[in-house]
């Protein structure tokens, strides 16, 4: 005989209530009593029927993820954080990705409406405030980043005006004077490049420095290539700078190519700071510096507001603004400034 939901419940010491919890992931249940009652499922080879769960309920235990990028390190390892939190619920994650184009991201807003999942992630990169908006759609939707306004839907995002106004501190505070900006991106509806782009400009102004639009280089994407593009052109100029904050770290190992490919050395002519903590630039020639958004907390908070939304669908409460930790990982490709040479520093 099949085992039933008070057999776990007696084997884990718990209520029935708490592994319903951990089954169908509805409530938080704190992580040792969700060990003690996994082992438990575990031990009794407990199965629950979710076809039968869903048609009681009417959902289908499945939620949708919307990112622009599958080949994206960042998005990438994002999206395996989301399907990890998500199995923790029991619930199986469709993924689509975007490419940033506005038409794929309505149809997919659009597509929830149809009940074929019971939620939907997104990470829009190109729909204005007007489509994020849409009030007539019943299934929650999650947005991850920044859309402007504020209020739209329930948004996990980083402080990237904060993230962005460190980064440039720490290279000024390395010796750093001329330090361009990689991934700027006008064409955009996102908010993501120009909140990091007002953090830079934030921390220049407070250090004296203005802002030159010459190091300030746009990308039409967040790739290698495009910032290995920038990078040749700042190293073209008249003016090279000495430091450059790139806005993904996927510009940056860019960027770095490209240093090393015309002998700049890195970072004693040129710091390199990148955004997003991903593994790649942890094994980078030298280390990167990044700055490391929490994804782990991206992906559980994300899907608790979904959660919240699917299980309490009347509820009144107003969309949360989540904001997410992160924190600036020094490594070697942001060292300190090279010094001037002795008879030239006294000259001076």
């Amino acid at each position: 005989m099949s085992s039933r939901l008070k057999d776990v419940a007696a084997l884990a010491g718990v209520s029935t209530r708490t592994v319903s919890n951990v089954v169908s992931g509805s409530a938080p249940v704190a992580a040792e009593t969700r060990a003690r009652v996994q082992a438990a499922l575990d031990e009794l080879g407990y199965r629950p029927n979710m076809a039968a769960r869903s048609l009681r309920a009417g959902r289908t235990g499945l939620i949708g993820l919307a990112i622009p990028e599958l080949h994206s390190p960042y998005f990438g390892e994002l999206a395996s954080l989301i399907v990890e939190a998500a199995q923790q619920r029991s619930w199986t994650v469709v993924i689509d990705q975007t490419f940033g184009d506005p038409h794929a991201e309505k149809r997919l807003l659009e597509g929830v409406g149809s009940r074929l999942v019971d939620g939907l992630v997104i990470s829009p990169w190109s729909l204005g405030p007007e489509e994020l908006s849409d009030r007539s759609r019943d299934v929650p939707v999650v947005l991850l980043g920044e859309q402007p306004p504020r209020g739209l839907a329930d948004r996990v995002a980083v402080d990237n005006v904060l993230a962005a106004d460190g980064a440039t501190t720490h290279l000024i505070e390395s010796g750093r004077r001329r330090i361009a900006a990689i991934g700027v991106q006008p064409h955009l509806h996102n908010e993501t490049a120009r909140q990091r782009l007002a953090g830079y400009h934030q921390a220049l102004r407070r250090a004296g420095l203005l802002p030159d639009p010459h190091l300030e280089k746009a990308v039409t994407a967040l790739h290698r290539a495009d910032g290995a593009s920038a990078m040749a052109a700042l190293l073209e100029a008249d003016t090279r700078p000495d430091a450059v904050f790139a806005f993904s770290d996927e510009l940056a190992l860019g960027a770095l190519h490209i240093a090393h490919e015309r002998g700049v050395r890195v970072p004693q002519d040129l710091a390199v700071v990148g955004f997003d903590g991903t593994e790649d630039g942890r094994y980078a020639n030298p280390p990167l510096t990044t700055v490391v958004p929490d994804k782990r907390q991206i992906a559980e908070r994300a899907l608790q507001c979904l959660a919240d939304r699917i299980y309490s669908p009347a509820s009144a409460v107003p969309p949360q603004d989540v904001v997410i930790s992160h924190h600036l990982e020094k490594r070697a490709s942001s060292g300190p400034a090279r010094p001037l040479p002795t008879n030239i520093a006294a000259a001076v």
